[in-house]
């Protein structure tokens, strides 16, 4: 495995922290600073609101995800040496690319399930002011995108990590089979630096069924915030 001090990603990205004035915390990178998972940086910074995508087992082929790596491997590989903006945005595209196959509605899409939807939500807003604040959120029929502000004492990971062990058990359970695996391992998570973005993403959330064809207006769509805010 390579040495994580020599990724020309993390480097970027404790560059970007330095100038923002966020701290390294060596101690505990889950909590605040920086810590790799996989095969991208993941950055922490306690107080901070996180765009969160988290997807199930069967929703993105192993053969189609390394397809998406090596394209963006080929264009990286073209870059001249420095070209940090262009970098970035070859980043950002194989991002695109996994959200677009996402918006397909490949494999099972358990979550289309009405009983499996709604535990998963049930799930979310339990610990709204309990362990997070949730903003704009949605259950699309094989991934689920948050934007979520942890509360103290509370990492990103460990609310993961205890939000996907409770729903895969009980989703299993209501689909009557044993042992087999329902979320991806990996998540995607992004720290929002700024209310621009974070305006920006709370957009994409909201519109992500229209853009999967699933309905003609977010508020259609019944398992997401923008359903229960019309209901307000």
């Amino acid at each position: 495995m390579a040495d994580p001090e020599s990724n020309p990603g993390l480097d970027r990205t404790r560059h970007a922290l330095r100038v923002s004035g966020v701290p390294r915390d060596d101690r505990n990178p889950l909590r605040s600073g920086i810590h790799t998972r996989g095969y991208l940086p993941h950055v922490k910074r306690e107080g901070a609101s996180y765009f969160v995508t988290f997807r199930l087992a069967d929703s993105l082929p192993q053969n189609v995800l390394l397809g998406f790596k090596r394209q963006q491997a080929e264009k990286l590989r073209a870059l001249a040496p420095g070209a940090q903006t262009a970098r970035e945005q070859i980043d950002r595209e194989f991002r695109r690319q996994i959200e677009r196959y996402l918006d397909r509605g490949v494999g099972a899409c358990q979550l289309k399930r009405p009983e499996v939807a709604r535990m998963v939500v049930e799930a979310l807003r339990h610990f709204h002011e309990k362990q997070y604040l949730l903003d704009e959120w949605v259950v699309m029929p094989n991934h689920v995108h948050l934007l979520l502000w942890p509360l103290p004492n509370f990492t990103l990971s460990d609310i993961l990590l205890s939000h996907k062990r409770h729903t895969a058990r009980q989703a299993n359970l209501i689909l009557g089979r044993t042992g087999n695996a329902f979320w991806q391992h990996e998540s995607y998570d992004h720290w929002i630096r700024d209310d621009q973005e974070k305006s920006r993403i709370r957009r994409y959330i909201r519109s992500n069924p229209v853009a999967a064809g699933l309905c003609s207006v977010p508020e259609e769509w019944r398992w997401s915030s923008a359903f229960l805010s019309k209901e307000k």
